[in-house]
């Protein structure tokens, strides 16, 4: 997938996200966010997974230690879901290593609650 269609991708999660968050609103569990959002992704023909699991590689070896990833859309984008009263930097670095982990070169990182979902809607690259 080229940079232009990563582009409009990412348009589409972020439109679809704002239709979760303007349907439920702040102040539900994660869990909520994530069966809407898979849902409403569905709903635009994306092609989503989800909590895809990564295993740990160290030195060419694989660990006995898995990491799940929420949701992987169109298997390029991956989305990480929030819904605390701030994002830490323990969760931007969550997202930074599944992208590393995972050899993905776009994600985002979205904590539904807030007031105004710009606020939460975080994006990050690597190798983009």
């Amino acid at each position: 997938m080229d940079k232009d269609q990563l582009n409009s991708l990412s348009q589409s999660i972020l439109q679809a996200s704002l239709t979760v968050h303007k349907a439920m609103g702040p102040g539900l569990l994660e869990k909520v966010y994530h069966h809407c959002l898979i849902r409403e992704l569905e709903l635009r023909s994306i092609i989503v997974d989800t909590m895809v699991i990564v295993p740990l590689t160290y030195r060419g070896q694989v660990l006995d230690k898995d990491y799940v990833i929420d949701i992987l859309v169109e298997n390029e984008i991956i989305i990480e879901l929030k819904a605390v009263e701030s994002l830490l930097p323990v969760h931007e670095a969550q997202i930074i290593s599944y992208l590393k982990l995972a050899d993905k070169r776009l994600g985002f990182l979205i904590n539904f609650n807030v007031p105004l979902l710009k606020h939460g809607f975080k994006r990050f690259v690597n190798k983009f």
